[in-house]
C-alpha cells in the first residue's frame, strides 16, 4: 500500500492533500510566495522543492517512502530579509503542523532549562490542536443542533424527574408519593400538547434571533482542576499532565448552573456539545500522525549556538551540547510525547542565521552534514524595500491606508515619496545596524505619526503623503547620528 492511500484511510496528510497535491507544483508555490515575499528566489525555490518532494513521497509504496528522508534546509543571511516569512507562508499554504522555535531558549540535556525534544512534543501538540480544530468544524452542525435542543429544554423544560420517578414507584406499589396528586390523563395530555405547542412558538423565536437577550439558565460541566507540579529531568512536565489527566478522567465533571443570555448560552453549548462529539483519542492518534509525516520546524538564530574556533571553554561547551542535542533530533528518533512516541525521521527542519561574526562551518560537522540545502539570503537594497512597501499582498502602505480608512481619511502616498523612504531606510541600514525590511516599520511610523494623531479631526479629508513631507520628517532623524542611535 502506498504511503498516500495508507494516510487516506488513517485521515491523515490532508494538508498534502484533498486535490490540491497536483495544484502545489514548485512554480506554484514559488508564485504563492512571490505575493508576499520580495526577492530571494534561490530560498523559494529551496523551500517549494522540498514541498513538492514530500507530497511525492506520499505517492510512494511505504517501503520505499520510508527510506526517503526530508532535505532539511538551512537558511544564512541578515536579519529582515524574509527567513522566518518564507517558513510561515509554506506552512499556511499547506496547512501542516508548524512551529517556530529559537535555538537559543534550549539547554544541553542536565541543564536548567528546557530540551530540545520539547520542541517535537510542541509539535505534536500543535498538530493535535489542529486535527480537533477541523474535527470540531466537522460536526457543528450538530452540535448546534443539540446546543438549540438544550436552550429550548431550558426554556419549557421538559417532564419533571420528579414525575417520571412517581410514575416508577407507582408502578411497582400502586401508590403515589407522598405530596404528589396525578392530573386526569386528559388534563395531562392537554397540557403535554399546550407544552409542545409553547416550545414551537419559542423554537421559531429562537430561529429568528428574536431571544439572543433573554436570560436563560443552564448547566455546564466544570473538570476539576489540579495542579501537581512534579519535578524531575526532561519530559517530566509531561508527566504531569497526564497525571492531572488520569485524575480528572477519575472523578466526574461537575455540574454549574448559570444564568446567561441566550446568545452566549449557544456558544457555551456549542462548544461544550462538539467536544462529546469528537472522538478526542482518534483526533490525538491521527495528529501525531500528521506530525511526523507533515511537521515543519522552523529554527532561528541557529547561528547563536555555535561556536568559534576549537578550543572551546565556558558557554562554548553548553552550545555545543545544544548542537549534538539538535543532532539526534535533526537525524531521526523517537520522543516521548503525551500522545504517544514520535518518530522525528520525516519533520522537515528549516534553520536560520545570521552568521555575521560566524560561518555555518563553525557547526559541528555532523549537524552540518544534517542540513544538505543551504541558500543564501541576500541584504535587501533601495529597490528591494520600496518593492516591499507597496507590492506584497496587505503591504505596509496599505496596511496604513486600511487603519486610516476607519476614520475616514484617505491616505496617498506618490511613488516618489515611497523611493525616498526606501532609500533613507537603505541608508540607515548601511550606516547602522542592517536589520532589512524591519527598518520599514520605524520609518513609517516616524512618517506618520502627527497624521495618526490627527486622523479623528481630518476626518473625510484626504491626505497626500508626497516627496518633500518625506524629507521633511524623516531627514533630519537619518541624519542625526546621535538620535539615530536610538531607531530601530
Amino acid at each position: 500500500m502506498h504511503l498516500y492511500q495508507r494516510f487516506h484511510h488513517a485521515g491523515g496528510a490532508r494538508g498534502l492533500r484533498e486535490g490540491r497535491s497536483e495544484a502545489l507544483t514548485p512554480r506554484a508555490i514559488t508564485a504563492y510566495l512571490d505575493r508576499y515575499i520580495v526577492g530571494q528566489r534561490d530560498a523559494k525555490r529551496a523551500v517549494a522543492i522540498a514541498l513538492r518532494n514530500r507530497i511525492r513521497r506520499l505517492e510512494l509504496p511505504e517501503d520505499v517512502a520510508r527510506e526517503i528522508a526530508p532535505k532539511n534546509i538551512l537558511m544564512v543571511g541578515p536579519t529582515g530579509v524574509g527567513k522566518t516569512e518564507i517558513a510561515r507562508r509554506l506552512s499556511q499554504l499547506v496547512s501542516a503542523p508548524f512551529i517556530k522555535v529559537e535555538a537559543t531558549k534550549y539547554t544541553e540535556v542536565g541543564y536548567v532549562g528546557r530540551d530540545v525534544e520539547s520542541m517535537i512534543r510542541d509539535l505534536v501538540e500543535r498538530s493535535v490542536q489542529m486535527v480537533k480544530q477541523r474535527k470540531i468544524e466537522e460536526v457543528r452542525e450538530e452540535a448546534a443542533s443539540r446546543a438549540r435542543e438544550k436552550i429550548l429544554d431550558a426554556l419549557i423544560p421538559p417532564v419533571r424527574v420528579q414525575e417520571k420517578v412517581s410514575d416508577f414507584m407507582h408502578l411497582f406499589t400502586g401508590q403515589q408519593t407522598a405530596k404528589e396528586e396525578r392530573l386526569p390523563a386528559e388534563e395531562e395530555e392537554k397540557a403535554e400538547k399546550q407544552r409542545l405547542s409553547t416550545r414551537e412558538r419559542l423554537a421559531r423565536m429562537l430561529d429568528e434571533g428574536r431571544l439572543e437577550a433573554r436570560e436563560v439558565e443552564i448547566e455546564v460541566s466544570e473538570s476539576p482542576q489540579f495542579g501537581i507540579p512534579i519535578m524531575g529531568g526532561p519530559g517530566m512536565e509531561e508527566m504531569g499532565i497526564n497525571l492531572g489527566e488520569m485524575l480528572s478522567g477519575m472523578i466526574p465533571k461537575k455540574k454549574k448552573r448559570r444564568s446567561v443570555t441566550i446568545a452566549a448560552a449557544r456558544e457555551i453549548l456549542e462548544a461544550e456539545e462538539a467536544e462529546k462529539l469528537v472522538d478526542h483519542e482518534a483526533a490525538a492518534q491521527e495528529g501525531l500522525a500528521k506530525a511526523q509525516e507533515e511537521g515543519i520546524v522552523f529554527i532561528d538564530e541557529l547561528d547563536k549556538v555555535a561556536s568559534a574556533g576549537s578550543g572551546h571553554s565556558g558557554p562554548d561547551v553548553s552550545r555545543e551540547g545544544v548542537q549534538r542535542d539538535l543532532l539526534s533530533i535533526v537525524e531521526g528518533c523517537t520522543v516521548n510525547t503525551r500522545y504517544g512516541p514520535a518518530r522525528t525521521d520525516h519533520i522537515l527542519f528549516i534553520a536560520a542565521g545570521a552568521f555575521h561574526k560566524l560561518k555555518p562551518s563553525d557547526l559541528v560537522p555532523e549537524l552540518q552534514g544534517r542540513f544538505p540545502l543551504r541558500v543564501e539570503l541576500g541584504p535587501l537594497g533601495e529597490e528591494d524595500l520600496a518593492r516591499i512597501l507597496v507590492e506584497p499582498e496587505h503591504s505596509l502602505v496599505d496596511q496604513y491606508k486600511a487603519l486610516l480608512s476607519t476614520e475616514d481619511v484617505a491616505l496617498t502616498f506618490s511613488e516618489e515619496a515611497i523611493k525616498v523612504i526606501a532609500s533613507l531606510a537603505a541608508k540607515m541600514n548601511r550606516e547602522t545596524e542592517d536589520i532589512g525590511a524591519r527598518r520599514l516599520h520605524t520609518m513609517m511610523e516616524n512618517l506618520l505619526e502627527e497624521i495618526q494623531f490627527d486622523a479623528p479631526e481630518l476626518s473625510g479629508q484626504g491626505v497626500e503623503i508626497d516627496e518633500g513631507l518625506v524629507r521633511e520628517r524623516l531627514e533630519k532623524l537619518v541624519a542625526d547620528t546621535d538620535v539615530r542611535k536610538y531607531l530601530l
